[in-house]
């Protein structure tokens, strides 16, 4: 579990094709610290476990079906990469859930004012509206407006220093994780007897009534 709060851009020194698909071997710094083989790392907005672990770098494998849903598959030597280590129970929880497991790949198709602007895939627009969580590339970020297949977030100086996103433009994909809790309590309504809307609303768990 992540919490979407990046802690280091990481760049890319290494790409290896095989069979199952890739190795990347990522240069970091801050993330290093204590991390060991079989531990997890966001890496854009995507959970991968570490192979092996150097003074300066970092190994993962990346499956084909990962790079067929994210845009794992777009890296290249010298990519820029959001990095964020597994949140540790007895640490501050800044962002939102973020389980690393993307939902869809998204495109920036506006940029300006520190807003930005993504169409998302059809699948994804009910998890989407304002003031909902969503990851972008791995980052925490709450809706600010959203239309048809559109939605709106805004960027901070800081998290444009320290991201992906403040050197993404029009046309750049990026990776997309809906609100962990709104997929659970649409799975809950779907499969559960006995669990409607009212039922959830009367204790709380969603706003609204009957």
């Amino acid at each position: 579990m992540f919490t979407g709060i990046i802690e280091e851009l990481g760049e890319v020194v290494e790409v290896r094709k095989n069979r199952g698909g890739i190795k990347l071997r990522i240069q970091a710094g801050e993330v290093l610290n204590g991390t060991k083989a079989g531990d997890s790392i966001n890496v854009d907005g995507v959970c991968l476990t570490v192979c092996e672990v150097r003074e300066k770098n970092f190994l993962v494998d990346v499956i084909k079906e990962t790079l067929m849903k994210t845009t794992l598959s777009e890296l290249h030597s010298a990519s820029k990469v959001n990095l964020e280590r597994a949140v540790q129970l007895n640490g501050r929880f800044g962002g939102h859930f973020v389980t690393g497991h993307v939902d869809g790949v998204g495109k920036i198709v506006k940029k300006s004012s520190g807003l930005i602007t993504i169409q998302v895939p059809a699948g994804m627009v009910r998890y989407i509206f304002p003031r909902a969580s969503i990851a972008v590339d791995g980052v925490s970020f709450t809706v600010v407006s959203s239309s048809h297949n559109r939605f709106e977030i805004a960027i901070i100086p800081h998290t444009a220093r320290m991201t992906t996103l403040g050197f993404k433009n029009k046309g750049s994909l990026v990776n997309l994780e809906a609100d962990f809790l709104g997929k659970q309590v649409e799975n809950l309504l779907q499969h559960r007897e006995g669990i409607t809307k009212e039922f959830l609303s009367e204790r709380g768990f969603i706003k609204g009534g009957p």
